[in-house]
C-alpha cells in the first residue's frame, strides 16, 4: 500500500540550505584585471591557481611534449641523445626545438582555461575580455596598428648607429629546407606561442594578481590596485626570459609587458597585446631566419643601449594609435552585470 500524504504536501519541500549564487560572477561592472573578484570569490584561490600555472608552464607541459621533442630529433638525424639535450635545455634551436618551445607555450592557454573553470568557476572566456568573448574587430585592428609600431621600429633602428642589435649578421642567409620546415613552424605555431604568454601573463596572472590587491572605494587604491598587478606581471614576464639579460634587454621585454598590461585595462581585454605578441614574434623569427639564426635570437643576454629607443618607439606607437581606435570603436572596458528587474531579485545573466 502506497505511502499517504496529506493535501498540498507533495512534493515535500525543498532541503534547508544556502541559497544559489547569481548567475552572473560580478555584482557590479569590473574592469579586467578584477573579473576573478567574484561572488564566490575566495583568497587562496588565485594563490592555487598561480601556483598550478607556474608548475604547469616549468614542469608539467615540458615533460608532456618530450616526446614531440624526440620525433623532431630523431627526424633530423645525427646524434640524437646530444642533439636531445640541447634542444631540451634550448641550448641549440633547430625545427625540433622551436616547435618544442612553442608547443609548451601554446598549451599555457588551455591551462589558463583549466584553472578558470575548475579553480574559479567560470567559463574560460572570461579570460579574453571583459565582454566576456574575442573582439575581433578590435583584434585585427590591432594588427593592423601593430605593423605600423613595428615598421616604425625598423625605420627608426636603420637612423641608429650599428650595434643596436648584435645577433643579426646584416647578411642574406642561403635559403635551405630546413629554412622552409622553420619557417613553417613559426607562421603555423608562434600565433597560439604568443597568445598563450599573454594568456599568463596578462590573462591569468594580471586577473590572479588584481583579485589579491582587492576592490577599493578610493580611487588612489583602485590605482595602486591596478598598477600593482600591472607592474608585477610585467617584471615576472622580464624575468621569465632569463635571469642573465643586460638592462637594455630587460627594459625591453618589461616595457612590452608594460604597455600590453596598460592596454588589457584601458581596452577592458587580450586583443591588443595577442596582437602586438604575433606580430613581434614573426618579426624577430623572420629577421633571425633571414639575417641571422633562431639560437642567437631567442638565447641572447645582451643587446645595446641604442635598442631602448627602438623599444621607446614601438611601444609609443602602438599605445598611442591602439588608445585613439579603442575610444573611436567604444570598446567595452569593465563587466556589465545585468540589471535586475526588482530591486530584490538577483543578477541571473549566464556567464
Amino acid at each position: 500500500m502506497s505511502e499517504q500524504y496529506p493535501p498540498g504536501s507533495w512534493p515535500p519541500p525543498p532541503a534547508p540550505g544556502p541559497a544559489p549564487l547569481p548567475r552572473f560572477p560580478h555584482a557590479a561592472p569590473r574592469p579586467y584585471h578584477l573579473i576573478l573578484r567574484t561572488w564566490n570569490y575566495r583568497w587562496w584561490k588565485p594563490l592555487v591557481g598561480v601556483l598550478s600555472l607556474l608548475l604547469a608552464m616549468f614542469i608539467v607541459a615540458p615533460i608532456v611534449f618530450l616526446p614531440v621533442l624526440a620525433l623532431g630529433v630523431y627526424a633530423e638525424g645525427g646524434d640524437f641523445w646530444t642533439k636531445f639535450q640541447d634542444a631540451a635545455t634550448l641550448k641549440t634551436i633547430d625545427p625540433a626545438a622551436l616547435l618544442y618551445l612553442n608547443l609548451v607555450l601554446g598549451s599555457m592557454v588551455f591551462v589558463a582555461w583549466f584553472l578558470v573553470r575548475v579553480i574559479h568557476r567560470l567559463r574560460p572566456r572570461w579570460l579574453m575580455s571583459v565582454q566576456p568573448k574575442i573582439r575581433w574587430r578590435l583584434f585585427f585592428a590591432c594588427l593592423g596598428l601593430a605593423f605600423v609600431a613595428l615598421l616604425a621600429q625598423v625605420l627608426v633602428g636603420m637612423l641608429l648607429p650599428q650595434g643596436a642589435d648584435t645577433s643579426m649578421s646584416g647578411k642574406l642567409n642561403h635559403f635551405t629546407a630546413t629554412s622552409a620546415v622553420i619557417g613553417l613552424i613559426v607562421i603555423f605555431t608562434t600565433p597560439l606561442q604568443a597568445a598563450g604568454e599573454e594568456y599568463v601573463f596578462r590573462g591569468y596572472l594580471m586577473q590572479a594578481f588584481g583579485s589579491l590587491f582587492g576592490v577599493h572605494e578610493s580611487v588612489v587604491r583602485q590605482k595602486l590596485s591596478q598598477w600593482g598587478a600591472i607592474l608585477v606581471t610585467a617584471t615576472l614576464f622580464a624575468l621569465a626570459h632569463g635571469l642573465g639579460q643586460n638592462f637594455p634587454l630587460f627594459f625591453d621585454r618589461f616595457m612590452f609587458g608594460l604597455i600590453a598590461g596598460w592596454l588589457v585595462i584601458l581596452t577592458g581585454g587580450l586583443e591588443a597585446g595577442i596582437a602586438l605578441h604575433i606580430l613581434n614574434n614573426f618579426l624577430a623569427f623572420g629577421a633571425a631566419v633571414a639575417f641571422g639564426n633562431l639560437t642567437d635570437t631567442l638565447n641572447v643576454t645582451d643587446v645595446s643601449w641604442w635598442n631602448i629607443v627602438n623599444t621607446l618607439t614601438q611601444s609609443g606607437v602602438y599605445f598611442a594609435l591602439v588608445l585613439v581606435v579603442a575610444r573611436r570603436m567604444g570598446v567595452q572596458t569593465r563587466t556589465r552585470p545585468p540589471v535586475p528587474a526588482t530591486p530584490d531579485e538577483p543578477a541571473v545573466a549566464v556567464t
